[in-house]
Order: C-alpha cells, then structure tokens, then sequence
C-alpha cells in the first residue's frame, strides 16, 4: 500500500481490511478543543469498527510512548492510535495489531529549510530537497518532515536532531484538504 485514504468524520464506519484506518475532521483552531474533538471522533469511528459502545474505548497517554487504546479499562490491547492537527483539520491514526505514528502539515515556504533539513531530516534528505526544483520544495519538504515526525510518534521519540532512520513502513495519506500533506507510519514486526 503506497497512498492510504482518510475518512471524513462524521461518516459511515471506515473500512479495515488490514486494521488500518484514518480519519480526518474540521475542529476547532484551538488545540486543546481541537485535541478533544478528534479523540472522541477516534472513539465514534473505532466504536462502529468493532461493534462496541464509545464509551468502552479510552486512550492511554504516557509520556514517552505513543498513545494505546484501551477497552472498557483494559490496556492490554495492542490497539495503536496517533493524533495529528495543523489549524482547524484533525487526524487521528488506528492500527488494531500495534503502533502507528501520524503527522500532518500545510505545505509552506519555510525560509530556513535548509537549516532545518540538515538538523532534523538528515544528509541524504537535505540532498535530495537540494536536488528538488525550487517551486517543488515547499512540498517535498512538508512530505519528508510528515514522514519523520509519523516515524517518531511511531516509535514514542520526541522531536530531536538527526538520529537515525527508524524502522517500520511510513504511507502516505491522501487528505481531502488541498495544501495539507501527511504520512503514517507502522512499526515493523519487531516494535
């Protein structure tokens, strides 16, 4: 799979043949209303899902780990999810066997994206946006840095300088909002 769909929400249920969906919504610019929005939207959508009440989902937060869905109180499902907002449009990620990162991001001209590239998306992603055409690099940009960012959420790391790549298969999605980009991004067998 190369190019993943995301189900507008309020929708019909999200099909899930391989237990991977995303949705998408209009929330609040505020990003505390914006978070709650989007989290309960994850319970609806993944209620319809698996045929359970939305009140028998939770979700899991500890620092340092990508956040779990929990049912009815219990956390030891392997039920992954992941969030993502950029102004007023919401993401939420599902994988019913594991992790999953997401990321989300207008395409921009970022004047320091060089500087940003090398620090944070690594050499051979800052040769390859060196090599991109100048009215081409705003999105190959958003695309490489949604990439990154749904690879970390992935695997529970903060946002920090170049380290390595990490391992697992990042998707990109196809959001029905022009001038955003985005990517998920599973863990390998592994994680």
């Amino acid at each position: 799979m190369t190019t993943l769909p995301v189900h507008p929400w309020p929708g019909p249920a999200p099909v899930s043949p391989d237990g991977i969906f995303v949705i998408g919504m209009v929330s609040s610019p505020q990003r505390a209303q914006a978070r709650g929005q989007i989290r309960e939207a994850l319970r609806q959508s993944l209620a319809a899902v698996l045929g359970l009440p939305p009140d028998a989902i939770g979700i899991a937060s500890t620092p340092g780990a990508p956040p779990r869905v929990t049912l009815s109180g219990d956390a030891r499902h392997s039920i992954g999810c992941s969030f993502a907002h950029e102004n007023s449009y919401a993401l939420a990620a599902i994988n019913l066997r594991g992790a999953i990162g997401v990321d989300l991001m207008r395409v921009q001209d970022i004047p320091d994206w060089q500087s940003v590239a090398r620090d944070y998306l690594g050499p051979a992603t800052s040769a390859a946006l060196l090599d991109t055409a100048v009215a081409e690099r705003p999105h190959a940009l958003a695309k490489a840095w949604t990439r990154r960012e749904a690879a970390l959420k992935c695997s529970g790391q903060q946002l920090s300088e170049w380290q390595a790549d990490i391992g697992g298969t990042t998707i990109t999605l196809a959001i029905p909002v022009p001038g955003l980009v985005g990517h998920i991004h599973t863990g390998d067998k592994k994680q």
